[in-house]
């Protein structure tokens, strides 16, 4: 049996769960989220909610943790919401916003300018001899893990010098550079 999948979650106060035709529904202070559960059944009672399998299929044993984890990942979401926050190392590397527009200027002859989902919030933090920081904070983990990840893209970090857009608190691997 999956670890993840026999745990239960226990529902906070200020949150509604709804499970109708393999739709699971979570409603809270900062948001809704729905989740497709295919093959597992989910059980809510008494603000506690357990998901089981139905046969011992190789397709759901995989199931039963993954959906055990996205639910419980909806239910921390629109409780408290969820942040990445991301660092631009290199010279002249900028960050700005104004509303969902983030503008990037990264290196490039042109800035880089993105449209974020509307779910997404943004803020972009400039200190003098610091660099540059972005913080994405939204109640649905998939979309802002996705978003970080699409402007992370736009500069990789590079392993010499470590320029680029990377996670705070990321380790970049470095390397030597050529010896004379």
């Amino acid at each position: 049996m999956s670890r993840i999948g026999k745990n239960p979650i226990t529902i906070p106060e200020g949150v509604t769960v709804e499970h109708r035709d393999g739709l699971v529904t979570v409603k809270g202070k900062l948001g809704e989220l729905k989740q497709q559960v295919q093959d597992i059944d989910v059980k809510i009672e008494d603000n506690v909610i357990t998901f089981e399998r139905t046969s011992d299929k190789s397709d759901q044993k995989a199931k039963h943790g993954l959906y055990r984890a996205l639910v419980n990942n909806m239910i921390e979401g629109v409780s408290n919401g969820f942040t990445k926050s991301l660092e631009l190392v290199g010279v002249g590397y900028r960050a700005s916003n104004q509303g969902n527009k983030l503008d990037l200027a990264v290196g490039y002859s042109h800035n880089i300018i993105l449209d974020l989902a509307p779910e997404v919030k943004v803020e972009t933090i400039s200190e003098k001899g610091k660099n540059p920081v972005v913080k994405l904070t939204s109640h649905d983990k998939q979309l802002v893990g996705q978003v970080a990840a699409k402007i992370r893209s736009m500069r990789k970090p590079e392993p010499y010098k470590g320029k680029g857009i990377k996670f705070v608190g990321e380790q970049l691997r470095r390397k030597a550079g050529k010896s004379a």
